[in-house]
């Protein structure tokens, strides 16, 4: 079992985050890792209607700009979103993109 590299607390820019956040794939993907639990990616992207290399590619974003840790096991990958990380470096903006994504998969 092995981490995939992602930016420390202190390292995660508040330009990355909101450019992850401006793809309604990616904040899709979040609002379906908002229940705080270590999810396969597979799992994390189901419902989104994307090519997988697509989704990889969108994993990759969400996980360089510091939204998700990713863990790697044998061929998979379980992600989970980093709450407490981001609750901790900007307060509230988390939240605030998850209401709006789950307004938007409402509509």
């Amino acid at each position: 079992m092995r981490y995939l590299p992602q930016p420390a607390t202190g390292d995660i820019r508040f330009v990355a985050v909101m450019h992850a956040l401006s793809d309604q794939v990616r904040l899709g993907i979040l609002v379906t890792l908002a229940d705080d639990e270590e999810h396969s990616c597979a799992a994390a992207a189901e419902g989104v209607d994307v090519h997988k290399s697509t989704a990889t590619h969108h994993f990759r974003v969400l996980r360089e700009a510091g939204l998700i840790s990713t863990r790697q096991e044998g061929r998979s990958r379980f992600v989970r979103l980093r709450r407490a990380d981001l609750n901790n470096r900007f307060p509230g903006v988390l939240d605030a993109a998850l209401t709006a994504g789950s307004m938007t998969a409402e509509v």
